[in-house]
């Protein structure tokens, strides 16, 4: 047993280097197949690529012999001649320059291609997909994100392929000049490079959370957009506005990070490219001990600083930048399509034998009006069965509509956990929260419109008898006759709040989530009106939550949840009186006021 754990131990951080090796090959897969299928380019460009390493060469040779054999022999012509030398290299670097970038569209144009090509399957795929969420980002994927793959590839083959025959055309030079050159060169530069490479993977994690956070702030945008109206008909505001505020906050952590990585590379750069200039110079009497000429030693300077120092900026640029976003980008292009979820279970579909899920369920939950205030519940254990009736009392202030939020999914409690159908509210995406349940506020939206419009609201595609059949039950018939039928338009200012609240519950009655939660949703009409709309809304399939404004309400439902602000109490009406002074005052208070 003993080694058994040992050897289970001994895999366990394994599997993460594992993990990210997988998703580096797979990441990567584009780019090698393309590699792979493009080797005549690639023999072109390395063609095109050995005359810039020739070039480099001939740069510093030529500045050293100009001094060596000529301006410091007194010999001005023979240093103008090795000069011109240097100037015809530098000039022949034009057509270099052309055959380079000529073979380059041969690669990054088919990159690209292959990348769209693989965002419109998975698109089609997802769309297709039985049971699966509409793919919002494929129109990101298809546009932004392959461009910046192109280009970012085409960045990283630009300053590889530099730095890589650079560096040959200017160590063959130095060795030329003089071996002892690369003590003093190499060590240095096989550091900065080590110490740049051991950042790439921190770098590219940062860039991933990064560009996570920053589709998260647009998901955000996007949803707050759409649901603006939805939000303000809630009350939802302060709600949006925090989840809004931790997405930016997230993205702008992840900025800084990325920030503190970038200033590794800065360092990286430094410790490979400035610093063999620093030892050139520091060197130079041993350098000149050991027999190395001023002009090799100005030849060597000519290579580290004209040549070398900038191909490596230019790839430990591109390579911290351009480099960690396209394999992120590549990352996120060929994740594989997640499995399509299981159907539903419908709230009043069958059950097992034995086994049923709540449709809701409070464990442990603490919710308090805001940071460092009093809790208005705290550590509230509730659980409401299918099909039940709950009916929520409890003083002004002291925490139902917060109640009703946390239920709906618009307010995070401070600590516990709150789950719909046996699903945790948090871990629900908001087209399948927006299925489970309807949450009515005191305040009635209505919209300029026609009446069956608002009515089909929650569900467009309900038919004429379903329509009929709502405004039946909550009794909407005067109503209809009044505003000249279903079909004519509403002018919400010549509604009274009654009337809008009456509408509101033909919208809620019509809908097919298995939850409603009613806010003091009926406070607005008469006694009558209110019993009727909650009869109509509890004959319905599903789970009804009522903030109840009157006694009446309580008496209606199957059970009552009294909070009191230290503690709830939950029984039916005939128990709370007996244990509940707060019910019995509630329930005195409220008969004086009707009577």
């Amino acid at each position: 047993m003993t080694a058994a754990t040992r050897t289970a131990g001994a895999k366990e951080p394994a599997e993460p280097a594992l993990e990210e090796a997988a998703t580096a090959r797979r990441a990567t897969a584009p780019i090698r197949s393309l590699l792979l299928r493009r080797k005549g380019v690639l023999a072109r460009l390395a063609a095109w690529s050995a005359a810039e390493s020739a070039q480099t060469f001939l740069g510093g040779y030529c500045v050293a012999r100009s001094l060596d054999d000529g301006f410091l022999r007194g010999s001005p012509a023979t240093g103008l001649l090795w000069l011109a030398g240097a100037a015809v290299a530098i000039l022949l670097g034009a057509p270099v320059v052309r055959g380079i970038f000529a073979q380059l569209p041969h690669l990054t144009e088919s990159l690209r291609d292959d990348l769209v090509r693989g965002s419109v399957v998975r698109a089609l795929r997802s769309a297709t997909a039985a049971g699966r969420a509409v793919d919002t980002t494929a129109v990101s994927r298809l546009t932004s994100q392959t461009e910046i793959a192109r280009d970012s590839f085409a960045g990283l083959v630009l300053a590889a392929r530099s730095f890589v025959f650079v560096a040959v055309g200017a160590l063959a030079g130095l060795v030329s000049l003089a071996p002892q050159f690369l003590l003093v060169v190499i060590p240095p530069l096989v550091l900065g490079l080590a110490l740049f490479t051991a950042s790439l993977r921190p770098m590219a994690r940062a860039q991933h959370r990064y560009l996570d956070a920053d589709e998260a702030v647009g998901r955000r945008a996007g949803i707050t957009r759409t649901a603006l109206r939805d939000i303000v008909a809630c009350g939802a505001q302060e709600a949006t506005a925090a989840a809004n505020r931790r997405a930016v906050e997230e993205a702008a952590a992840a900025q800084r990070v990325l920030a503190r990585w970038a200033a590794v590379r800065t360092l990286s750069v430094a410790t490979a490219g400035q610093l063999p200039v620093f030892l050139l110079l520091a060197a130079t009497p041993w350098l000149l001990r050991q027999g190395v000429t001023a002009g090799a030693l100005v030849g060597a300077l000519t290579y580290v600083l004209q040549s070398l120092l900038p191909a490596l900026h230019t790839l430990m640029t591109v390579l911290g930048a351009a480099g960690a976003r396209l394999f992120v980008i590549l990352d996120r292009l060929t994740r594989p399509l997640p499995p399509a979820p299981a159907p539903a279970v419908p709230a009043n579909g069958p059950r097992r034998a034995g086994r049923t899920t709540a449709a809701v369920e409070l464990h442990g939950v603490r919710a308090a009006y805001g940071p460092g205030a009093r809790p208005v519940l705290d550590d509230l254990e509730l659980t409401v069965e299918r099909g039940e009736h709950l009916a929520v009392v409890g003083p002004s202030g002291i925490g139902k509509s917060t109640l009703l939020h946390a239920m709906a999914g618009l307010l995070t409690p401070e600590r516990g956990e709150v789950r719909l159908f046996g699903r945790p509210v948090g871990a629900c995406p908001p087209p399948e929260l927006a299925a489970l349940r309807v949450l009515l506020p005191q305040e009635a939206y209505v919209f300029t419109g026609t009446l069956r419009e608002n009515l089909c609201y929650l569900r467009p595609g309900a038919g004429g008898p379903e329509v009929d059949g709502a405004v039946d039950a909550l009794a909407l018939r005067p109503l209809v006759d009044r505003v000249g039928g279903l079909d004519r338009t509403l002018t919400p200012d010549t509604l009274s709040l009654g009337e809008r609240q009456l509408i509101a519950l033909g919208r809620a009655h019509l809908a097919s989530a298995p939850l409603l939660l009613l806010d003091e949703a009926t406070c607005h009409m008469d006694p009558v009106a209110e019993a009727t709309a909650e009869q109509a809304l509890r004959a319905r399939p599903g789970t009804l939550v009522v903030v109840a404004h009157r006694l009446s309400s309580a008496l209606r439902a199957d059970r009552v949840l009294v909070l009191d602000g230290s503690r709830a109490q939950y029984g039916t009406h005939a128990e709370l009186l007996e244990r509940s002074a707060l019910y019995r005052d509630l329930t005195g208070h409220w008969g004086d006021a009707e009577g």
